[in-house]
């Protein structure tokens, strides 16, 4: 109250000065930066319109709302300086959305500069068109863009062409009966090749548009000579395009192919990776049609030896891109392993990779690994496996147990170099050597039966499921060869309802092996099978009642000793056909990266979900499979033991 008191007296009191004192008193009063803003953009002289959009621009970037001064802004679009009427122009882009009917204004100006006598305005004017997106003035636009696409400027036509895409998107309908596909198929035979690498981008950027309902890019006999001729002369870019277009045309005989291979190989030592990758997806595409060739086995070998340099160069570039080149190589090993297969150094990790580099080097390692350098191999996975990062030291001592497998006159040298890391007693490097070993011993039965009595003896150190599992296969299966075998399976018995799953099924089933040469465990089997019997895993349950029916009936149970199917050596990160000739098809992209089918990528409007969202779903989806396994499960509850198979458990094995 007091406040509005002073106010008032205060304005009073400069009312009833003279005129003169007041005018000077009022000038020195702010009244915003937005007001000053408007004054000088209103100004006559050019350099503080200048200056003053300088302003607007520089409070717009730093996320200050100018949308009031647009009209202002406006005005200053009527001059001959370019570097105004750069910044006005990314004015309006900013606000063209907001604004749309303001945007109107602007129109006469755009047509006026589409006629101006200097090349790079009209581009300037034609390229700000396409990024108003704005669709109340497409149809205002749709002339000043048709006499662009036909300009005699190249520089103006190329920058027409991508604008035929962006006009597409907000009006598509509107487009195709305008005619402006046409004159962009029209510019894939235009003498310049930056204009037929844009008319590529735009008319590839159409076609896949999901609105899209026809096929408005068709490479045939014709446009494949123009774009090999655009190949060499257009940009980094234009290249992507035009090989990207390549690869998804089916050459008409093995001649063809050939030539467009040879036109594609000097594509190879470009200095931009997405263009040596967009040439790599041509020629893998182009390989399986060589193969009618007279001398197919000759020119096969020439290209993949040549694909090898460039794509080792890209494994000198950042971590980042690094990551992304050892992906796309990942899949052309799959389609190809000869690439790559004499330069398996360059994969071995450096001390300052990051984790995501060395585990996919190890991927690619493990499939590069072959007899001749298998020795070299086991050095480098060696020495990862005294490293401090755990997840990477596991990877490498599974990478060595796969050697194994892949390699069977290596298998030696794998299992020395994992009985010596067993022997450093580090917890989660015995533990993955256990579990490592137990694939070599059911690859190799019988072989390897003098490590096993090393590998009890580290049994105080592993305390994770999947170790404890695979100590108990191994003492299972070998019960004859382990004096203290009953002993240990003892160790598990005693806290037997705190065990996970995994480690109960294994622990019951290796009792009975033991069982079965050693008689007299018959008391802790006894124990384990009425522990499982009243569990509530249904699967530990269903596989006691089997056991203890057998054991009871007199029937033959050897069966249980039966030897294991030989385990194969399976590649990790092996994709499917159908896959892989899909990725082999989208290499370069993120597709490529991701590993997963293009369809199945998601789009940028579902990038933006919070995790937070992602995890309420989880939740509540768990919560919705748990309820319905309640609701499946309990009209069929498990009834108590005593009751359907009585003095079972007293019966004489």
């Amino acid at each position: 109250m007091a406040a509005s008191i002073a106010r008032a007296r205060l304005e009073q009191a400069m009312n009833s000065l003279p005129p003169k004192v007041h005018k000077f008193l009022t000038s020195h009063i702010r009244k915003g930066e937005n007001f000053e803003l408007k004054t000088e953009l209103n100004s006559e002289y050019r350099d503080r319109r200048k200056e003053a959009v300088k302003r607007v621009i520089a409070n717009m970037t730093v996320g200050k709302d100018v949308s009031g001064l647009f009209a202002d802004v406006l005005k200053c679009m009527q001059t001959d300086d370019l570097e105004l009427k750069k910044l006005v122009y990314l004015y309006l882009m900013n606000y063209a959305k907001s604004q749309p009917e303001l945007v109107i204004l602007a129109v006469n100006s755009f047509i006026k500069d589409v006629d101006d006598a200097n090349p790079l305005i009209r581009a300037l004017a034609v390229r700000t068109m396409g990024c108003l997106r704005a669709e109340r003035i497409v149809d205002y636009l749709m002339e000043p863009l048709r006499k662009t696409l036909k300009d005699v400027d190249p520089y103006v036509r190329k920058t027409a062409a991508i604008c035929v895409a962006k006009m597409y998107d907000l009006k598509p309908q509107s487009t195709i009966d305008q005619g402006f596909i046409a004159l962009l198929q029209d510019l894939l035979s235009d003498p310049n090749p930056m204009v037929v690498a844009n008319a590529v981008a735009s008319l590839r950027e159409i076609q896949q548009n999901p609105r899209n309902k026809q096929n408005v890019f068709v490479v045939n006999a014709v446009v494949l000579h123009k774009l090999l001729a655009a190949l060499n002369e257009c940009t980094e870019w234009g290249q992507i395009f035009i090989l990207e277009s390549l690869a998804e045309y089916t050459p008409a005989d093995v001649q063809e192919a050939t030539n467009i291979v040879e036109r594609v190989l000097p594509r190879l030592s470009h200095a931009n990776g997405s263009v040596v990758l967009s040439a790599v997806r041509v020629l893998l595409a182009y390989l399986d049609f060589l193969q009618g060739a007279p001398n197919a086995a000759e020119l096969t070998n020439q290209v993949v030896k040549k694909m090898s340099p460039p794509l080792v160069t890209l494994l000198a570039s950042g971590p980042e891109l690094t990551y992304i080149a050892l992906r796309n190589i990942n899949i052309i090993l799959q389609k190809r392993p000869a690439v790559l297969s004499n330069e398996i150094r360059v994969f071995f990790c450096k001390y300052n990779d990051p984790q995501y580099v060395k585990m996919e080097k190890l991927d690619i390692m493990m499939r590069l690994a072959t007899e001749a350098n298998v020795d070299a191999v086991l050095s480098e996975l060696k020495e990862y496996a005294n490293e401090v990062d755990v997840a990477f030291v596991r990877k490498a001592i599974r990478a060595i147990g796969t050697c194994a497998l892949k390699i069977e006159p290596a298998a030696e040298r794998c299992v020395t170099a994992l009985l010596d890391l067993i022997k450093t007693g580090v917890g989660h490097v015995v533990q993955e050597a256990v579990v490592v070993l137990k694939d070599i011993f059911r690859k190799y039965p019988g072989r390897y039966n003098g490590i096993i009595a090393t590998i009890c003896e580290h049994v105080d150190v592993m305390d994770e499921e999947e170790a404890h599992a695979a100590l108990l296969w191994i003492i299972g299966e070998h019960a004859a060869h382990i004096n203290n075998a009953p002993d240990l399976l003892r160790i598990f018995v005693d806290g037997f309802k705190e065990e996970p799953a995994q480690v109960q099924l294994q622990l019951m089933t290796s009792a009975i092996k033991c069982y079965l040469v050693r008689p007299e465990i018959q008391p802790m089997v006894q124990q384990i099978l009425q522990l499982a019997t009243a569990s509530d895993n249904p699967d530990l349950r269903d596989r006691a009642y089997v056991y203890w029916r057998l054991l009871s009936s007199g029937a033959d149970v050897r069966a249980v000793l039966a030897q294991c199917p030989p385990i194969e050596y399976e590649s990790a990160g092996e994709l499917s056909p159908g896959l892989l000739a899909e990725l082999v098809r989208n290499l370069g992209n993120l597709s490529a990266v991701w590993h997963k089918p293009a369809s199945a990528v998601a789009s940028a409007k579902d990038w933006g979900r919070s995790g937070e969202e992602e995890d309420d779903e989880d939740d509540v989806a768990a919560e919705g499979g748990a309820q319905a396994l309640d609701s499946v499960a309990s009209p069929n509850a498990p009834v108590p033991t005593a009751q359907v198979v009585g003095n079972l458990i007293d019966l004489d094995f």
